[in-house]
């Protein structure tokens, strides 16, 4: 619908809006006449009618406004190239993902608009503050503006320059699916099938692409667990609680194949490595049998490659399991100054594992009570909590 909008408005904010009145016309005109056969194309027309009606009225607005999917001299319905990407969702991410804007402002401006992601969600994904990444959006449509970036459907030759934002946009939307920032479950499957779907396509078409191929095995290995991750009475299993003759084998063994294809020719790229972490769980009998020194060594890589907060906390984690919980906590402890983990809830939730590992209870208790603080997902508070009261019990 936003992508049919813009095409008249030639204005992203425009369009939301029109959008928007679209849904607000739909609650009252539905419930008089009931749901229409083809509700995404009613909505489509009401929001292009009501873009065209604002636009005649404000004649002068279409002088000021950018240029943004196609040349003037391509028609309305936009398909011009349907054969190089058939999916309309990724034809919109790679729309999304000019390089003239910087790549975070790519992402945040398609997860955004585009993959029906709130600021506060976005924000997460970027641990900023919601101001901080509603400013960030807000610049980036600016810059759309006063700039008159033309926006155009890449074809699969140009497919590739936009690579990395588009994957970056993929694998953000699965991660926020895989836990949910917040809510009351555990899984957002909607954002994550979408996710597993576009990787599939874009996978389709560049077949030969490391990235792609090591982003798609991420995504299948990781979500092979998505059934074990929650028990039947809405609790929460760690790794180590999961049945694993539940887990789908097939989707483990589509991913160990990719897993082959991108970490062969050339170094591995960060999706590649991260997909073989997944792999040494996939691959592990039981919890017990993990080879956590092999994860500690593919994090070690990962964060030369690429290094980040969340994976230099990924490896302290790691460095846990494989070395002790006295080796995992002083890994954990010198990322305490890292501000951007400030209000990441999983570094007090980690340290207080360890904490309490090690007979310091006082000191989980306070790590514990803080990661719930930061914590907004009730199936995650619900677990700490928990873990909280038996800990208070000892």
């Amino acid at each position: 619908m936003l992508a049919a909008t813009v095409r008249v408005t030639r204005d992203l904010d425009l369009a939301e809006e029109c959008v928007q009145d679209a849904y607000a016309r739909a609650l009252t005109d539905w419930a008089e006449r009931g749901v229409p056969a083809k509700p995404g194309g009613w909505l489509t027309t009401v929001a292009r009618r009501r873009a065209l009606d604002l636009l005649r009225r404000e004649a002068t607005l279409r002088r000021a406004l950018p240029l943004l999917v196609e040349d003037e001299a391509v028609t309305e319905t936009g398909s011009d190239s349907p054969d190089d990407l058939p999916d309309d969702r990724l034809r919109l991410i790679c729309t999304c993902c000019h390089p003239a804007l910087a790549v975070e402002a790519q992402v945040a401006l398609t997860l955004r608009l585009l993959c029906g992601l709130t600021t506060a969600e976005v924000a997460r994904a970027f641990l900023v503050s919601e101001p901080t990444m509603a400013a960030r959006i807000t610049r980036a449509k600016k810059k759309i503006a006063t700039a008159r970036i033309p926006y155009r459907v890449p074809s699969t030759e140009d497919l590739p320059a936009r690579i990395d934002a588009v994957l970056t946009v993929v694998h953000l939307l699965f991660t926020t699916g895989h836990t949910a920032p917040a809510g009351a479950e555990l899984v957002r499957r909607d954002l994550v099938e979408r996710a597993l779907d576009l990787a599939r396509l874009l996978h389709a078409l560049l077949p030969a692409d490391p990235d792609v191929a090591g982003l798609l095995a991420l995504i299948l290995l990781t979500d092979a667990r998505r059934d074990t991750r929650v028990a039947a009475d809405g609790r929460l299993l760690l790794l180590a609680e999961q049945d694993r003759t539940r887990w789908d084998r097939a989707e483990i063994a589509e991913g160990l194949a990719l897993v082959r294809q991108a970490v062969t020719g050339r170094p591995p790229g960060r999706y590649a490595l991260q997909a073989a972490i997944a792999a040494v769980h996939a691959g592990a009998p039981s919890y017990q049998a993990t080879d956590w020194s092999e994860v500690v060594r593919l994090y070690d890589r990962l964060a030369q490659l690429w290094p980040s907060p969340v994976v230099a906390f990924n490896r302290a984690v790691a460095v846990g399991l494989a070395r002790g919980p006295s080796a995992g906590l002083a890994a954990l402890d010198v990322l305490g100054a890292e501000p951007q983990l400030a209000g990441y809830g999983y570094l007090p939730a980690a340290r207080a594992h360890f904490l309490q590992e090690l007979g310091r209870h006082a000191e989980a208790r306070s790590a514990y009570e803080e990661a719930i603080l930061l914590t907004e997902n009730a199936v995650e508070r619900a677990f700490l909590a928990g873990r909280l009261e038996r800990l208070g019990g000892a």
